[in-house]
């Protein structure tokens, strides 16, 4: 037992204090050289994306970029004035708006935060009146400076309490977004904390024990959003990275603690006290912590093949899992063994205690569940009929990927209890012309700006036709004049046919005859839309590559950590079915509108355009913790000479309960985010949920042992060591069934 994890566990076995208040040390310098340094958030050049972000890029270089802007709109209040026939809207006071538009645009004047208010435009039917205020600074910087507009906003309705005076824009809805998601997160963690506390209360019989994986999850999440801060400085945080740290910290955490304390377990019921604590703990250490150690590297190098995806969102996602894995695995290395010695010193005393008043010692419960026997018992009889009737099963849940719609979940997807969205449905409703827009940028000389915009107004007035645009096209031009950006409005949500199609045109119809018959020049198109449709492009693009390093990746884990080439295929396949499966039932669910109701979302038709390759990369690792966890107790079982047969149903029954005790807490933590009101993330929750469940009770309990079983001896191949060690073993053993 020469080995890393034994040698680190004999270590802090034996100096508990230490390992304890080391650890606890670290995760304070972890979050204290964070929060002393600071996060790098990622800026809006890092989420630039295909020809939307090329023609991003010359539009900033021209000081034409996107501005944070907020829309002040005045309507009628509801029992001050008449109510117009046009939808029901009300009648609104010109005089009394006019003079409300004046005051507001006054008391914006005077903000520092604002770089200019626009002149009041009246709605086509004459009900409401809207104020552009531009805020200074970058587009993604507008939520950090939006408050002081929107207490303006407030006092203005207080002086004019005879009409509505609102406030909506990018600003103000992303920090309502953000606002939403914190609270949400924070109602996740109130329910899953106490259901899976409850979980590891029942697995252990015991308060301290079961705190133990908890209060290491948490550490290790402390620590590993200290390191994220630190890490953005390479990777830039897009926001999401605290997110899926607490996500998979909290899933990992537990997971990785509870099959060490229960194999722990297991080595001190075998000894029946004839070993010491710290050769129990080690004998934990050179079995569960052995697996914990490839488990977590197996999630950590999964999640690395994010960064292939070339996506400042993917690469926040990627730092956050692995950083929050790695510091997982330190956790069951260094601290988990201390207090493993220091619990089961104490457990020995109570022992002694009982013994010594004649009380009997209650052993911990072992054996195969109900369950666990009834799911194995297919695979143990028929395994070619499990197999076949798995696998169809499993493909025939997979099916509805067939219709995967991936798109960008745009801003009308976001929850209407967010104040800001509902003024922001009313501001589209009066003016239209605001829902999205397209930006024909077009870069070249400074003589030829003349030319230039001579062929974007020619692309205005083609475009003018154009049933699926509306409003008049604005024409803007640097101060160096090199470059030319004409906006066309757009009367239709970036998500709908309307305006995609519009698009289409946009790049290649309009362009191509007006621009595009100028020689020397360089042109592009971004917008609301165009953002949309590249960024979902740009991830079916990515799709391939990614899942085919994560394949590799898993064939190469898988064969480094059992010598297996066959287990390192059967790894591949395994996970490909959970992962499809996972991803048939989200499209089953989300693309339709008859799970509304029951999940209490809006459908979009669509999956968003980042969960898949997110979840194929999270599931696959997540799957390498049960595939390293129950395929270590299998081959420990046939080193040490004993058939395979018996090695695979004694290994699946001796792995039952901490898998299935691990699934449910991963499963309970997952579901909590279902009820999110981000759509991605409610995608997200419920397919990693699903995942989890197929892969502890249908692929684990069923697919691999029919699998393992048919192969026999082969599943080894070409490893030596079980060979050897089943020509050391006796020539006659007697097979098990179960029965």
């Amino acid at each position: 037992m020469n080995n890393l994890p034994v040698r680190m566990a004999r270590w802090s076995a034996l100096r508990p204090w230490r390992a304890i208040s080391g650890w606890f040390l670290f995760v304070a310098l972890c979050l204290g050289a964070g929060a002393g340094i600071g996060g790098n958030p990622a800026k809006s050049e890092d989420f630039r994306i295909g020809e939307a972000g090329r023609a991003e890029a010359m539009a900033t270089e021209g000081g034409l970029q996107q501005r944070p802007v907020e829309h002040v709109l005045i309507t009628g209040k509801p029992g001050t004035t008449g109510k117009t026939a046009t939808r029901g809207r009300l009648v609104l006071d010109r005089t009394a708006a006019a003079a409300a538009a004046r005051d507001i645009g006054d008391r914006m004047r005077k903000l520092p935060e604002v770089a200019s208010v626009a002149a009041p435009v009246r709605s086509s039917d004459g009900t409401a009146l809207r104020i552009a205020v531009t805020l200074k600074g970058p587009e993604l910087d507008g939520k950090k400076h939006v408050e002081p507009l929107r207490a303006q906003t407030a006092a203005a309705q207080a002086a004019h309490p005879g009409l509505l005076i609102e406030e909506t824009g990018s600003p103000s809805i992303s920090k309502g977004v953000e606002k939403q998601r914190g609270s949400d997160l924070s109602r996740t963690e109130l329910i899953a904390l106490p259901v899976t506390l409850l979980t590891l209360l029942f697995v252990f019989r015991s308060a301290a024990m079961a705190t133990v994986p908890i209060l290491l999850a948490l550490s290790s999440i402390a620590a590993a959003v200290g390191l994220s801060m630190l890490a953005s400085h390479v990777f830039p945080d897009a926001g999401v990275g605290t997110n899926v740290i607490l996500l998979i910290g909290m899933a990992v955490g537990v997971d990785y603690t509870l099959f060490y304390l229960k194999r722990e377990r297991e080595e001190r019921a075998r000894s029946g006290g004839r070993l010491s604590t710290q050769a129990v703990v080690e004998l934990a250490a050179a079995t569960s912590g052995r697996a914990v150690v490839v488990s977590g590297l197996a999630v950590a190098v999964s999640s690395a093949t994010l960064y292939l995806a070339d996506d400042v969102i993917f690469s926040s996602i990627a730092t956050g899992a692995i950083l929050v894995c790695l510091v997982a695995v330190a956790s069951s290395l260094t601290v988990l063994p201390a207090l493993i010695a220091k619990l089961g010193a104490r457990a020995e005393r109570r022992s002694a205690r009982k013994a010594g008043r004649g009380t009997p010692v209650r052993a911990p419960k072992s054996g195969t569940g109900r369950i666990t026997a009834a799911l194995l018992r297919p695979a143990s009889r028929r395994p070619a009929a499990t197999l076949c009737v798995t696998v169809l099963g499993l493909l025939a849940l997979a099916s509805p990927l067939l219709g995967l719609n991936l798109t960008d979940m745009g801003r009308e997807t976001h929850s209407r209890q967010i104040p800001a969205m509902q003024t922001y449905d009313r501001l589209n409703e009066a003016f239209p012309e605001l829902k999205s827009m397209h930006q024909v940028v077009v870069r070249a000389e400074p003589g030829r700006a003349a030319e230039v915009a001579g062929a974007l107004r020619e692309l205005g007035r083609r475009a003018a036709s154009d049933p699926a645009l509306a409003g008049t096209a604005e024409l803007r031009v640097s101060q160096d004049r090199r470059v030319s950006l004409l906006e066309l409005p757009v009367p239709h949500y970036v998500s709908s046919d309307a305006a995609q199609q519009s698009l289409k045109r946009v790049r290649t119809d309009y362009v191509p005859a007006t621009v595009g018959t100028l020689t020397g020049v360089e042109s592009g198109v971004t917008g609301d839309v165009a953002r949309y449709a590249d960024y979902p492009a740009h991830q079916k693009g990515k799709l391939p590559l990614v899942i085919g390093s994560l394949l590799l990746v898993t064939f190469a884990m898988t064969v480094w950590a059992f010598r297996s080439v066959v287990l390192g295929l059967i790894g591949m396949a395994l996970n490909l079915l959970s992962a499809g499966a996972s991803l048939g039932l989200l499209v089953l669910v989300f693309q339709g509108s008859w799970a509304e109701g029951l999940l209490g979302f809006t459908s979009t038709g669509s999956i968003g355009s980042r969960v898949p390759l997110l979840l194929f990369v999270i599931l696959f690792g997540l799957s390498m913790d049960y595939q390293v966890f129950v395929i270590s107790r299998i081959r420990e079982a046939a080193l040490s000479g004993v058939p395979t047969r018996k090695a695979v149903l004694d290994g699946i029954r001796s792995s039952a309960g901490v898998v299935t005790s691990a699934a449910f807490v991963m499963v309970t933590i997952f579901a909590a985010f279902v009820f999110l009101h981000i759509m991605e993330m409610k995608q997200m929750g419920f397919a990693l949920a699903v995942a989890v469940l197929l892969d502890a009770v249908v692929i684990r309990a069923m697919l691999l042992p029919a699998l393992m079983l048919l192969l026999g001896e082969a599943s080894w191949w070409p490893s030596r060591g079980v060979r050897r060690a089943r020509a050391a073993a006796p020539a006659a053993q007697s097979p098990v069934s179960v029965g």
